[in-house]
């Protein structure tokens, strides 16, 4: 019995590093550096995490990349990523055009403020507006943090390994502070 469990464990084993040992490679680099990186439509994180210098582990194959942040048009590109090997990315995000006042700020209040232990740990959950990415919760998380936004109703969607699921209507009104309070850790 015991030599049956040390073969299978092997086997497993092997087949799992095989498993990895074909994995692919993504790195991404621009500006601006905390653009969003989405790989076939799945938020990975910051592209300023994705350049020195850690990299994406992906399937090899063709995949979607799109980088992201709302004061920039997005860019997409196609890439075909090999067994073992790295492909860069670059790009340069053109700036939108900038709103014009009033503006109301919306920001996040309680949970950890944002700090290099904070963005270390991963916690980059991705804060979409309206559908649009706009940043991530750690950068909304803080008394000088936030978004300025024009006075009006908008959808907010958080989905965070450390403060759960957020999907809620807020009214920004001009010269005002929003704030959605964010559970302890």
């Amino acid at each position: 019995m015991r030599i049956w469990t040390f073969v299978t464990a092997l086997t497993l084993a092997f087949t799992l590093g095989l498993a990895a040992a074909d994995t692919g490679y993504i790195k991404a680099r621009g500006k601006p550096g905390r653009a969003g990186i989405f790989v076939d439509g799945k938020y990975v994180g910051p592209a300023v995490r994705f350049s020195v210098p850690e990299k994406y582990a992906v399937d090899p194959g063709e995949h979607e990349i799109t980088v992201k942040d709302p004061r920039y048009e997005d860019y997409t590109t196609k890439v075909t990523v090999q067994p073992k090997k790295t492909t860069k990315i670059s790009f340069k995000l053109k700036k939108l055009e900038e709103p014009k006042p009033p503006f109301g700020r919306f920001r996040f209040g309680g949970g950890v403020p944002e700090s290099f232990i904070s963005v270390a740990a991963g916690d980059t959950s991705a804060v979409y507006i309206n559908g649009k990415f706009f940043g991530y919760v750690d950068e909304f998380n803080n008394a000088g943090g936030g978004v300025l936004l024009p006075p009006g109703t908008y959808k907010v969607q958080v989905s965070s390994p450390i403060y759960g699921e957020i999907n809620q209507d807020v009214t920004i009104e001009a010269n005002k502070v929003t704030v959605i309070p964010l559970p302890k850790k």
